[in-house]
């Protein structure tokens, strides 16, 4: 027994002398992987923040029509490529039509009443030139009934002063006696006479003043009713026009719903146009990536769609104004006993360069990887 443990003892050695090497080689490479990595990251990973959680978006453009019809005609299908005017959707056009010959109907007969009302206003000045010759006749008539009435009156006082003297017979007086009240009675018929003329000269010219004013400053194309009757012709123009729904903007049709013969009310979105060639994307970063991301930073995207061998640049715009969960239909309610937080991500608008969407198109919805150079370079 005494001879073996001299023998152990040399065995264990060298196993010990190994693990020990090993042990150490071990912790010299994680050293140097630690130290490396801690050298990349100040010298390079602490100047980029990066997210997967990325996707294409674009500002698309709902086609509506502003105008109730039928559907005669649909000149484009889902993922065709449209140039701003270019024919979406024809509508039946017979109502707009009807509506416009209308307009213009009325728009002439408007017209024509003005031209009668300032016509109107010669004949009424006329007649208050008319009137006022009936007045001064009249009065002229009054002053000869006035004169007689006078005459009548002295004769009728002279015969009653000789009564008393038997120099007038009663028959004399009598007869003076009528004539004054023939007299006094045309004298007043006179008077009415020369009221009525006066009144009818007043209402002449009430109604030519009234008259006047329809037409006073303005002429056949400024007239108020002209003007409105004008206003329904452009409409009724402008709703034919509406029959033929052309594209706002440049770009490929998505979610087209509409079909020939479908009768479609005004405002409903018959289809969407994408504008491909002006797409960005909104890149999801965590709460804590955000500390240095500005706008104007640059930023280095791919695509799930053609990988990392092609690369887009952009550069950082903007920030929404708030987290996903913030604008979710039912938002976050934290204020409970279990509450457990969960690192909330915000959307971070970056615009892409035109020339390398040329090259290589993206669609809305396509994931991207998006990495934001944060160093200030």
């Amino acid at each position: 027994m005494a001879d073996l443990e001299p023998a152990s003892s040399a065995t264990d050695a060298p196993a010990k002398s190994k693990r020990k090497k090993l042990l150490t080689g071990i912790a010299a490479i994680v050293l140097v992987g630690g130290v490396s990595y801690g050298a990349w990251h100040v010298l390079v990973g602490s100047h980029y923040v990066e997210t997967d959680n990325a996707y294409v978006g674009a500002d698309t453009a709902q086609v509506t029509p502003m105008v109730a019809g039928q559907a005669i005609a649909v000149g484009a299908a889902d993922t065709q490529a449209v140039k701003r005017g270019d024919v979406l959707v024809r509508l039946d056009d017979s109502d707009a039509r009807i509506a416009l010959a209308t307009a213009e109907a009325e728009l002439a007969k408007a017209r024509r009443a003005f031209g009668q009302t300032a016509a109107t206003s010669t004949a009424l000045s006329e007649q208050v030139r008319a009137r006022a010759a009936d007045v001064a006749s009249t009065r002229a008539q009054l002053a000869a009934t006035e004169a007689s009435f006078a005459k009548a009156q002295v004769d009728f006082d002279r015969r009653r002063r000789l009564v008393p003297a038997g120099a007038v017979s009663g028959d004399e007086l009598t007869v003076a006696t009528n004539a004054l009240a023939a007299a006094r009675a045309a004298r007043e018929q006179a008077r009415a006479a020369v009221a009525q003329a006066t009144s009818q000269r007043g209402a002449a010219a009430g109604t030519l003043a009234a008259n006047q004013a329809l037409i006073e400053g303005a002429s056949a194309a400024t007239a108020p009713d002209v003007l409105a009757a004008e206003a329904k012709v452009r409409q009724a123009r402008l709703d034919l026009d509406r029959t033929i729904i052309r594209a706002p903007i440049d770009g490929v049709v998505a979610n087209r719903t509409i079909q020939v013969g479908q009768r479609v009310a005004a405002g409903t979105t018959v289809m969407r146009i994408v504008p491909v060639g002006q797409v960005y994307v909104d890149a999801n970063f965590k709460e804590g990536q955000l500390t240095k991301v500005q706008p104007g930073q640059p930023v280095t995207l791919t695509s799930d769609l053609y990988g990392d061998d092609v690369e887009y640049h952009g550069r950082v715009i903007g920030f929404s104004g708030g987290t996903g969960s913030a604008f979710a239909l039912i938002p976050a309610q934290n204020a409970t006993g279990n509450w457990i937080k969960v690192v909330q991500r915000l959307p971070v608008r970056v615009a892409l360069d035109p020339r390398e969407l040329a090259a290589h198109p993206l669609r809305v919805g396509l994931s991207m990887t998006a990495t934001v150079d944060i160093s200030g370079r």
